[in-house]
């Protein structure tokens, strides 16, 4: 029997939006003034709620009312490889693509690294950008608004999900959503990554329906009735943001953790063993310390983070 998390929802057949702009990219002209704003589905391979929704969007024909939108499927050869008894293989092929921004001035010489240089024009003409993401485990969905006020601003403006997380970006390589203008103080062009929870969840699909309509609606792209009305899912009573202070890596892939961790809970009390890296106690460095998406069931190997903290903003 397999340990693998179940699939609850139909995988969409991409291969009838391959003639893009680009393979796998489609642009939308409104022909009056406005943003240009971007949806990016599969930069992870194996990660598809994402993918349901951008197929959906392209099957309605959707026109934005203003400005451009761009509608994409990033890695697209990794999901094309997605093999249900080995399902978390096919997050990449050579490399992680959400790792190469930082880099993109080098030959390119991974798929992952071929294929970001074909995204990066359009990710560069972007004002607004949704980056749809899930996770390995079953967590609440978060989003994550990068380091600056802007980002967070516009993810309170979309009301959901609950839980918005301030971060700098990955030690392992630059994110899509860090890239270029995005991570400048001195712009205005806002990115965000939502992570919609567990990859195969019909939650996780729900949530990026859901994300995906109020993100269309407040950056002007659609009016409400321009999208399925059962996309639109209650708005939490209240969101709280949480500022990433430490990511926690395994020094040899060797983590035991004191129990099991949900995320997102809050740590009462300074100097809570969260677990042994290599023997060594793991301990929360301040009262009231959330748990950011604390390594569940994933496999660690040498760097790997085990968990990031955070305060309560």
């Amino acid at each position: 029997m397999s340990d693998n998390p179940p699939i609850e929802y139909d995988f969409p057949d991409i291969s009838r939006w391959e003639q893009g702009v680009a393979p796998y990219i489609h642009v939308r002209e409104s022909g009056t003034p406005g943003p240009t704003v971007m949806v990016a589905a599969l930069t992870h391979g194996n990660e598809v709620s994402g993918a349901v929704v951008v197929d959906a969007l392209l099957e309605k024909g959707l026109r934005p009312r203003r400005g451009t939108l761009i509608l994409s499927f990033n890695n697209f050869e990794a999901y094309q490889r997605f093999d249900p008894n080995n399902p978390f293989k096919s997050r990449m092929v050579d490399e992680d693509f959400n790792r190469t921004w930082g880099r993109l001035d080098r030959p390119a010489t991974t798929l992952e690294t071929r294929r970001a240089q074909v995204v990066k024009p359009f990710v560069e003409r972007a004002d607004y950008l949704l980056d749809l993401h899930s996770m390995h485990d079953d967590c609440v969905p978060l989003m994550l608004c990068g380091p600056l006020d802007r980002g967070v601003d516009l993810a309170k403006r979309l009301g959901a999900p609950a839980d918005i997380v301030r971060d700098r970006g990955h030690a392992a390589g630059m994110r899509m959503r860090d890239y270029g203008a995005f991570g400048d103080s001195g712009s205005d062009r806002t990115a965000l990554l939502i992570e919609t929870g567990q990859h195969w969840r019909a939650s996780s699909v729900a949530v990026a329906k859901d994300v995906t309509w109020r993100f269309l609606v407040e950056t002007g792209m659609a009016e409400p009735s321009d999208l399925p009305a059962d996309w639109r899912q209650p708005t939490p009573e209240r969101q709280r943001v949480v500022q990433v202070t430490h990511a926690i890596a395994s020094k040899r892939g060797n983590f035991t953790p004191a129990r099991r961790f949900r995320g997102q809970e809050v740590i009462p009390k300074a100097g809570t063993i969260l677990g042994h890296d290599d023997g060594e106690p793991v301990t929360t460095p301040y009262d009231d310390c959330v748990l950011v998406m604390p390594a569940v069931t994933r496999p660690l190997r040498a760097g790997v983070t085990i968990v990031r903290l955070g305060r309560l903003a």
